[in-house]
């Protein structure tokens, strides 16, 4: 393949050096931002209505397969480079980056990571079969996977079994549960959900993990509740409900027990929702000085800049920006199968710094802009609004990591205090 000239913009990430493929991706991702994605952000955030022509845009491009193996038809794209278009997507459209989050994870989990987890030859065969139905799916069809994990519980957190069920039955699997938060609701073709495996006793088992793909038309299977959040308002996360709702075995995403194996061996995959925010820090900082320098398309060209708080202001800003993508970059990089303790620390920390670093950089933009920045038809008030809403997404809150890395930091694994 040509080798693709040097970039012509700053990606979300900050500059690097890039491979010739991220190259090419990242000037996509950002030229369907700039040119679509940006001015319709605020359609989607005010309607609280799912980006439709957005994914349209993705679909067309070939950026639903991003991560679906080469030799499965897709771009064959690795996890940082998923992370640093994830983030330039998050600068145009929280929602567009977010949601498309649940679907490139669905192949990730099915394609790459899979292929790092240990698995008998029978499962790998069993895998590598239905694994094939599914990419084809987004490949020749063009088809959304949602990611519905979240059920009011400490499951979603990893620190008990789901409550929905999937009893073995002939031929396939009988779901029945609920999920809630589940994003995508009445837009994705299919719902990759994690439940577990009901053995018919009363001592269900996080390690009886299965995750199964239910198709949106299955009977049975029902959407529910409002909708009209704070923020992220256009990933349109309602409520699912499964009722003897029969699945085929083919729609098992992974084979029995190897989705807890999965969550065990790559912590990295729960720092995926991370780049959103990456990006719409990067947009609230992009946004704050545009409109001090009087260069916000539309708006009076009337200069900011000459007051020292505003320049002090965006120096704070700039260096928080600074350190959240430098821990972010080294994260991904350093994403593998097994991390050391030093590395999930680390990953541990690139999550709160962006998960929280996000809304510290939209609300320093406010404060530096003013009262006029605060009116809707300007986009920073609706990125402050998005940015709040990362601190508090499982299964990595801010207060979980802190938990997290106060805990694994004192206590080697096994040790406990007499």
């Amino acid at each position: 393949m040509t080798e693709h000239p040097p970039l012509t913009f700053t990606p979300a990430v900050g500059d690097m050096a890039f491979t010739s493929k991220q190259r090419r991706l990242l000037t996509l991702a950002h030229e369907l931002g700039r040119d679509k994605f940006a001015a319709r952000a605020a359609q989607w955030d005010q309607t609280a209505s799912f980006p439709f022509a957005n994914y349209d845009d993705l679909r067309a491009a070939g950026l639903l397969k991003l991560c679906v193996p080469e030799s499965h038809g897709g771009l064959g794209a690795d996890y940082a480079t998923y992370m640093m278009l994830a983030a330039e997507i998050g600068r145009f459209c929280g929602a567009t980056a977010l949601t498309w989050n649940m679907h490139i994870c669905s192949t990730m989990w099915t394609g790459v990571l899979a292929d790092g987890i240990a698995m008998s030859d029978e499962q790998r065969t069993e895998h590598a079969a239905r694994r094939q139905i599914h990419f084809a799916r987004i490949v020749n069809e063009g088809k959304l996977y949602a990611q519905p994990f979240s059920e009011g519980t400490a499951a979603a957190a990893g620190r008990a079994p789901f409550g929905t069920t999937a009893k073995k039955v002939d031929g396939g699997w009988l779901i029945n549960g609920r999920k809630i938060w589940a994003s995508l609701s009445g837009a994705a073709d299919y719902y990759g959900v994690l439940c577990t495996e009901d053995k018919g006793d009363d001592h269900p088992d996080a390690r009886d993990t299965l995750y199964i793909s239910v198709p949106a038309t299955s009977e049975g299977f029902s959407i529910s509740g409002e909708w009209d959040p704070l923020g992220m308002r256009g990933t349109v996360s309602r409520n699912l409900a499964f009722k003897d709702v029969f699945v085929s075995d083919a729609e098992q995403l992974m084979p029995r027990g190897i989705y807890f194996k999965g969550a065990q061996t790559w912590p990295a995959m729960f720092f995926t929702l991370s780049p959103t925010y990456l990006g719409v820090a990067n947009a609230a900082y992009d946004f704050t000085v545009q409109y001090l320098r009087g260069e916000v398309p539309g708006e009076p060209p009337i200069k900011r800049r000459q007051f020292p708080t505003k320049q002090i202001t965006v120096a704070q800003m700039r260096l928080q920006l600074e350190s959240m993508k430098s821990l972010f970059t080294r994260a991904i990089f350093e994403a593998k199968p097994n991390p050391s303790k030093d590395e999930k620390l680390r990953l541990y920390a690139a999550h709160y710094a962006v998960m929280e670093g996000a809304n510290d950089l939209a609300r320093l933009g406010i404060r530096t802009c003013g009262g006029q920045s605060m009116l809707k038809h300007l986009p920073l008030e609706r990125l402050y609004r998005d940015s709040r809403c990362g601190a508090l997404m499982l299964p990595w809150t801010a207060e979980l990591i802190l938990d997290r890395m106060g805990r694994e930091t004192l206590y080697e694994p096994g040790e406990k205090d007499a």
